[in-house]
């Protein structure tokens, strides 16, 4: 069979593989930050983005730990990740699940507006595990790790912006069921990060 070269489709195939890349390693920081946004009372625009920096800034470093790591042929990152992530989001998950249950039987709870800090960066880090393993993965392609590192952080920081802000009108809808089922939903993607390793 004859093989057309056409001059730019490699560049934009490659484009846009990291551009699905991108967005694929976000969808867990939104579903999380749509669970963030609902357990809040009226999350503003800069508390949406305030989140979104830390996950697209955590999601972007991860990949390039993993390339590092997988340039040293390091095996760690492959074999523990996932089990890191699922015992970090259990926890966080079922902490969520039962301040929501105590929170339930106290009506006089001041609302709350903002995450701490360090809340966000451990759940950030749980779910940016997947994309320190993607790194170590793409330590053995000719990629360019920082570009892909970039896109990654960008597209979380959108999404994770968005899922806030999402997460700011269905959580009214929830009421106090807001935390538990923000709490299940992070329990949830620690499973899921742990069959998908199984499965594959």
């Amino acid at each position: 069979m004859c093989h057309m070269d056409i001059p730019g489709l490699d560049a934009v195939m490659n484009i846009s593989a990291t551009i699905l890349l991108a967005f694929g390693m976000s969808m867990d920081a939104f579903a999380v930050s749509i669970s963030k946004g609902a357990t809040l009372h009226k999350p503003k625009f800069s508390e949406a983005l305030r989140t979104g920096l830390i996950f697209g800034a955590i999601e972007a470093v991860t990949p390039l730990i993993g390339w590092g790591l997988g340039m040293l042929a390091s095996q760690f990152v492959l074999e523990w990740s996932h089990w890191i992530a699922f015992v970090l989001l259990v926890f966080l998950g079922g902490r969520m699940v039962i301040e929501g249950v105590r929170g339930n039987s106290d009506d006089d709870a001041e609302p709350q507006h903002r995450h701490g800090f360090w809340l966000l960066v451990t759940t950030a880090i749980a779910t940016s595990l997947d994309a320190m393993a993607v790194g170590v993965g793409l330590a053995f392609l000719q990629v360019n790790i920082i570009a892909t590192a970039l896109a990654i952080g960008c597209a979380t920081l959108i999404m994770s912006t968005l899922g806030m802000m999402v997460g700011r009108f269905i959580g009214p809808l929830l009421g106090k069921r807001a935390e538990i089922l923000g709490g299940i939903v992070l329990i949830g993607i620690g499973a899921q990060i742990l069959w998908a390793h199984f499965a594959g």
